[in-house]
């Protein structure tokens, strides 16, 4: 570059000739002449492949080929040695090796890892007002044993809010009655709602230039909230990827350990508390906070309607000759139920209700899901307490304790809480931890439950002073002295 800058200096400043400039410089005529009197513009550099895959018609065979092989199953697809034999059968005269470079680098500029067609992805644009629906499914702690929550998240791409609602079951009636909870948590409907393909929304999902066909049910829902369904495309799930990760940031952020709860009407409302917290950040992106963008996305939604939309399901059904009903895959005893021929059998999200035909109420109490538990694995986890007493205290399990066993295994000494943990140990295969907590005076060394009042105890999460509450319940020693003094 130095060079050709001379050169041009020596003819537009100095007046130079060619003939000069090249006696000066010692270049070539040519080379002189181009520099001085041409314009030297720059040029995109065009990076086109050579050889015979790319400027014959080989290459564009065996792309058809690939592309048709991937609609087939794998074994029925080609592999190179095939591709390469049956080019040969076609007069082409390169190597296998020439063929597998051209396969691979077809293979990593069209399929992506799991070797799928690459789509292109297109960057979406979130207005206000439109929302993404899925379940997540967690584990909460009540009345000492597991228990599995579907919860039902609702999250706003615009302000990147979500608002979520525990249920029992992902079936129709819970889906749609969570919908109803988390509009009222809103403050609006959303005008256009975005879901998966579940079952409690979707008959058939979009494919071969069909729509999506939604069920009757969720139809007259959408109808009379006036949103706009929208499903995506089968096995697409990546199209509300704004809700799968509002599941993922609410079961690590709100159920983490997992929380101990009195039903679902109390997570409900401790769900509410963490969401309206989380409100409180701000964007990610726009830098706002949160609860402030979702008050400004409420205005573009829809208003909630004046009369609440009644969620049930209602069918048909005849006893057996036992006067049993099949609700939920489980039969349940209803008295009377053999003077009839048929029964209504009306079920919501949390309860059901059989009516005979002349619309007396037979039966109804809870569905056979809202008592579904899971025992803690306690026998492993006393276990492994016995081995580490010091950590027993701060142990994630320890708040699921009832309250009598907590309190008594949280003690200062831990050669005292370790001699605690293996009596509990001794317990637990024949009686459940509620049950041991229920028969505490029975089965605990009346020396140990005297001496507990004098042990320095660290507060426990139920905040509940044991030790004064049991004081007003008399011993046996105690009742005796009592009969002697009034003798």
């Amino acid at each position: 570059m130095p060079e050709i800058n001379h050169i041009k200096k020596l003819r537009n400043v100095k007046s130079l000739s060619i003939n000069e400039i090249v006696k000066r410089t010692g270049f070539c005529w040519e080379t002189v002449k181009k520099y001085a009197d041409e314009d030297q513009l720059p040029k995109e550099r065009e990076s086109k492949k050579r050889g015979m895959m790319y400027e014959e018609k080989w290459g564009e065979i065996v792309s058809d080929w690939l592309t048709e092989d991937y609609a087939l199953k794998k074994k029925l697809r080609r592999n190179n040695k095939n591709i390469f034999e049956q080019l040969q059968k076609l007069g082409f005269p390169g190597s296998y090796r020439t063929v597998c470079v051209y396969v691979k680098e077809w293979k990593d500029r069209v399929l992506d890892e799991s070797d799928e067609i690459k789509e292109e992805a297109e960057r979406l644009t979130h207005p206000p007002a439109e929302a993404q629906i899925d379940f997540g499914v967690t584990e909460v702690v009540q009345e000492g044993k597991v228990k599995d929550v579907h919860c039902l998240i609702m999250s706003f791409p615009y302000s990147n809010g979500g608002l979520v609602v525990p249920l029992p079951a992902e079936n129709q009636e819970c889906f749609l009655e969570g919908i109803k909870m988390l509009f009222v948590q809103a403050g609006y409907v959303p005008r256009k709602l975005r879901l998966d393909n579940l079952s409690a929304a979707v008959v058939q999902a979009r494919g071969r230039g069909q729509e999506t066909i939604f069920t009757d049910a969720f139809q007259r829902f959408s109808s009379h909230y006036g949103f706009e369904p929208q499903a995506c495309n089968a096995r697409k799930g990546n199209e509300k990827g704004h809700v799968e990760n509002k599941v993922g940031y609410v079961r690590y952020n709100f159920f983490t350990p997992s929380p101990v709860i009195e039903d679902l009407t109390h997570l409900r409302s401790l769900l509410l508390e963490h969401s309206k917290k989380d409100h409180q950040r701000k964007h990610y992106k726009k830098g706002d906070i949160i609860a402030d963008l979702m008050e400004e996305e409420k205005k573009y939604g829809l208003a909630l309607p004046e009369n609440e939309y009644p969620v049930f399901k209602e069918s048909t059904v005849t006893a057996n000759k036992y006067g049993e009903v099949i609700i939920d895959k489980q039969a349940v005893h209803v008295p009377n139920s053999y003077h009839y021929n048929k029964l209504h059998l009306i079920t919501y999200w949390d309860r059901y209700k059989v009516v005979s035909m002349h619309g007396e109420i037979l039966s109804e109490g809870p569905r056979a899901y809202m008592n579904k538990t899971r025992e803690i694995p306690w026998k492993s986890i006393l276990n492994n307490w016995m081995r580490k007493p010091r950590s027993i205290v701060y142990s994630r399990y320890f708040p699921y304790l009832p309250g009598r066993i907590a309190h008594h295994l949280n003690i200062e000494s831990t050669e005292l809480r370790k001699e605690r943990v293996k009596w509990l140990f001794s317990f637990i295969t024949k009686y459940d931890m509620v049950e041991i907590n229920d028969r505490f005076y029975e089965l605990a060394p009346i020396e140990e439950v005297e001496g507990e009042s004098s042990q320095n105890t660290i507060e426990h999460p139920y905040d509940v002073n044991w030790s004064i509450y049991d004081s007003l319940q008399p011993t046996e020693n105690r009742q005796t002295k009592v009969e002697v003094s009034h003798v």
